[in-house]
């Protein structure tokens, strides 16, 4: 828990230019975005949750009828995202740690359940590689 406080406020501290600066946005839009919209089985899709109420991490709200969200919307969706990484550390962040299996390394509250059970699901690698900055 001290971890996670001291990484969230770590996060917060950086401007929000300087987080985003680091990261891909249209690796965030075409790849990471998907993740949030993705209805897996077992699992609440994250945009549910996300889009509402009053949590760190606060996505857009579709437009009714929309399956995605626009320029706008990405864009501020990038942002929020952006600071609940640590750039360069795949594997820090509220991000990545918050919806992680516990015994993967990740937190022990997500009310959202475990939406990651290992750091080898395709998904939370895909979040991962974003946070380091990856392309591809």
């Amino acid at each position: 828990m001290r971890r996670i406080s001291i990484l969230l406020l770590s996060t917060l501290l950086l401007p929000p230019a300087a987080q985003a600066q680091a990261l891909d946005y249209q690796f965030f839009k075409s790849r990471v975005q998907p993740v949030f919209l993705e209805k897996r089985p077992g699992h609440t899709r994250c945009v549910v949750c996300h889009e509402r109420g009053n949590n760190a991490f606060r996505l857009e709200k579709l437009a009714p009828g929309a399956k995605v969200w626009d320029e706008g919307q990405s864009r501020k969706n990038f942002e929020m995202a952006s600071r609940l990484v640590v750039p360069g550390d795949p594997q820090a962040g509220l991000l990545l740690t918050h919806p992680l299996a516990p015994e993967a390394g990740g937190s022990a509250y997500h009310s959202g359940g475990r939406q990651f059970a290992s750091r080898n699901d395709p998904r939370w690698q895909t979040l991962s590689r974003w946070a380091q900055g990856q392309t591809r």
